[in-house]
């Protein structure tokens, strides 16, 4: 008697499972085999990989050592880690050539270059900052501690980075700006000379003497501590306002935001003390309403120059002031009589 499961119907299941797996038992002792014959060239590959990151290392800290000489950690640092980061891509092309040696320099170096023009447009803002950082550190407009305007933005410069610069407001906030904005807009850098001129405006009276006026102003910011002996302040007639001559006081101090308020800290009051010592008016803002009566006969024909007057009719015939006056009060007084007269 044969057992159920054996037979010519079992023993050809059997052969068609050991058919079907055969290929892939074959698949993968050519892998273990292949590996086997792998490994002389990943040892080599990982001596290899090992010794493009310590040259890595070796190029990074000698370009930070020639950097810090020059005075120039923030442009090092940039290019150490740029030359550290092209050595490690060089190791790892290097690498896959002796790994897989069917892989030849040339066609790396065309992916490479196809990789490259793809990471380029997926990354264009990140390279555009990283290089417009790059020439900012090179050609060094401003460097880390000046004090620049860039836009509505203003402060010290904390830090230039690879991709953005680092401003501290003097409210004591952080602004962080993109280093292709600064590279391409205007910047004013208020550090860039030792001094720094500044100014205010004066107003005096129209009756006082203009010259006398500057000399006090003059006088009044010489030798005050902060402004500068050297070029030394001056005060100009500037314009004619309204109410008042405008006199333009200039000054020059250091040329640091803290310098610059301190100074007109001191400057300000000491202007006004002195032109009220020497009994120099400074007006208050004053409008003058000129009303049709108040012109003279001598300002010309109202028939012709009408003045906001009707063009037809005859217009009134032009009256002083105090003849405007006289009559409103006359007027006045008689309706006081005549209200009297009636009870």
């Amino acid at each position: 008697m044969v057992p159920r499961g054996f037979g010519a119907t079992a023993l050809f299941e059997d052969f068609d499972v050991l058919h079907f797996a055969e290929p892939v038992v074959q698949k993968i002792e050519g892998l273990i085999e292949g590996f086997f014959w792998l490994l002389p060239n990943l040892g080599i590959a990982a001596v290899v990989f090992l010794a493009f990151l310590a040259a890595g290392s070796v190029v990074r800290r000698t370009v930070l050592r020639i950097s810090r000489r020059r005075h120039r950690d923030d442009l090092g640092g940039l290019l150490a880690g740029a030359a550290r980061w092209s050595l490690i891509v060089l190791g790892l092309l290097v690498v896959a050539t002796i790994v897989f040696p069917s892989i030849k320099p040339a066609d790396l170096l065309s992916a490479l270059g196809i990789g490259t023009v793809a990471v380029g447009f997926a990354f264009r803002d990140i390279l555009q900052n990283w290089l417009s950082g790059l020439l900012i550190l090179y050609r060094q407009p401003f460097k880390r501690g000046d004090q620049i305007r860039s836009g509505e933005f203003e402060g010290t410069v904390d830090a230039i980075e690879a991709r953005a610069t680092l401003i501290r407001t003097y409210d004591g906030q952080q602004v962080v700006i993109p280093n292709s904005d600064i590279y391409t807009r205007a910047i004013t850098v208020r550090t860039a000379f030792p001094a720094r001129r500044s100014q205010c405006d004066v107003g005096v009276g129209y009756g006082d003497d203009i010259g006398h006026a500057c000399e006090v102003i003059v006088k009044a910011m010489q030798g005050m501590d902060g402004v500068a002996a050297d070029p030394a302040p001056d005060a100009l007639p500037w314009s004619f306002d309204s109410s008042s001559v405008t006199i333009r006081a200039r000054w020059w101090s250091g040329s640091r935001r803290s310098d610059v308020v301190h100074a007109q800290a001191r400057v300000i009051p000491a202007i006004r003390g002195a032109l009220a010592e020497a009994g120099i008016d400074m007006p208050f803002p004053t409008r003058v309403v000129l009303l049709h009566d108040q012109t003279e006969d001598i300002d010309g024909d109202r028939a012709r120059q009408r003045e906001g007057w009707p063009a037809h009719g005859t217009p009134p015939r032009p009256r002083h002031l105090n003849d405007v006056h006289t009559t409103v009060v006359g007027r006045k007084e008689r309706e006081s009589v005549e209200r009297g007269n009636g009870s």
